[in-house]
């Protein structure tokens, strides 16, 4: 036990990073994504994966060899490197405020639903579970700090991932649609192209290497741990693919086989409760419930965390900068209260809003760890150019694709 958690303090950066990028725009892109097109779209996923570590890697790099954090090394080593930054800033936080209406309305259905199998009739109100839950998040925000937020997300992340994998054996999903349907294509249907702009956003998340440096530096990480960045790094890109292609399996395995298509995550329990039972409905809302309140946990940190980022301030998650901005950014939970939007629909749009930004975050980092001045004896080697030089195209194409189903 004692050398389990000295490897999973090892890679606690990685962890953070699973707990928020895993979350319930994953599960329903990923849910969805297996339900209509089988694993055709895999190859996506996989990309996503790859380039996911490329970019980890290089934003910690960097960080570590500078001692600055991504958005502040962004303002002070470019030309019109203020006005990038704040742009980067300023779209991130749009985009994680959209996330976390959907992944919240996901959250509330499914706890709604819960309790609705337990206790019959309607369940629980969603509103009242939401008031619920933000109060319970806001105290832990207020008297928490960032290593105990990493054990909580270890927490979910290890549930999430255990409750995924008892379902994928508890439906005993078709195994040779899953080997037949690996062929990479691209479906000729009105919304693939958004579904793999929404796969590559929420896997390659922009928002996910901007924070990578936030968290290598709250670690306290100096260059002697540039190994240990990366071997982080890979621990957290191939869990990402795991956790996310079991989901995909799951769904391609029975729905797409049985020809049904997913629309809301609370559906998919109403799906899978006749394949698997009523322990297989409630393992999956427990699973889902954790991704989403995994995410969330970062979501909330996120405007503060970049206005320490690019004002080069200390991150004091106690201070009233994190107080005051962490309560308006938790009220936003609130918002598929008040708007029609189901949070299914408003998480693929914000997983396809935030692919957008990809290419904002890849250009300047291939841009840095090549540079002499910033990396000094650390520039980048040809592997990691030409890494960032695939990434870089493949950000401009699923930008492409998300612009042209938005459109």
């Amino acid at each position: 036990m004692k050398k389990l958690l000295l490897s999973l303090s090892a890679v606690g950066p990685g962890l953070f990073l699973i707990g928020y990028n895993i979350g319930t725009g994953s599960v329903t892109t990923m849910a969805k994504s297996g339900a209509e097109y089988g694993m055709t779209l895999f190859w996506a996923l996989l990309l996503s994966c790859i380039f996911t570590y490329v970019l980890m890697v290089a934003y910690g790099q960097v960080t570590l060899v500078t001692g600055k954090t991504a958005l502040y090394n962004i303002k002070i080593q470019f030309r019109f490197g203020k006005v990038l930054s704040i742009y980067i800033l300023i779209a991130l936080i749009i985009g994680e405020l959209l996330a976390l209406m959907g992944v919240m309305g996901i959250v509330a259905d499914l706890l709604q639903e819960g309790s609705r199998l337990l206790f019959g009739g309607s369940g629980f109100s969603t509103f009242w579970i939401t008031a619920v839950l933000v109060v319970l998040l806001y105290l832990l925000l207020w008297y928490g700090h960032y290593l105990r937020f990493e054990k909580i997300l270890t927490f979910f992340v290890i549930a999430m991932g255990l409750c995924f994998v008892v379902v994928f054996f508890m439906v005993k999903p078709s195994f040779s649609s899953l080997v037949t349907g690996l062929v990479p294509t691209i479906p000729n249907r009105p919304g693939a192209f958004q579904l793999v702009a929404a796969m590559a956003g929420t896997t390659c998340s922009a928002a996910v290497f901007i924070i990578r440096s936030t968290v290598v530096a709250e670690k306290g990480w100096t260059l002697a741990n540039l190994k240990t960045e990366k071997r982080d790094a890979l621990v957290s890109a191939s869990m990402m693919l795991f956790l996310s292609g079991v989901i995909m399996a799951v769904s391609a395995g029975t729905l797409h086989v049985m020809g049904l298509k997913l629309t809301d995550t609370v559906e998919m329990i109403h799906m899978f409760e006749p394949i698997g039972g009523k322990v297989a409905a409630f393992i999956l809302i427990i699973g889902i419930t954790g991704a989403g309140l995994s995410t969330i946990f970062p979501i909330i940190l996120i405007a503060p965390w970049l206005i320490c980022d690019y004002t080069d301030r200390p991150r004091d998650i106690k201070s009233p900068l994190f107080r005051i901005l962490g309560l308006i950014g938790i009220l936003f939970c609130f918002g598929l209260q008040i708007l029609k939007e189901r949070p299914p629909a408003m998480m693929i749009f914000s997983q396809a809003f935030q692919a957008c930004i990809l290419p904002a975050v890849a250009i300047p980092i291939f841009i840095l760890i090549r540079r002499k001045t910033v990396m000094q004896n650390h520039v980048a080697n040809s592997k990691m150019s030409i890494g960032l030089m695939a990434v870089i195209l493949f950000s401009l194409v699923t930008t492409y694709f998300a612009i042209i189903d938005l459109i």
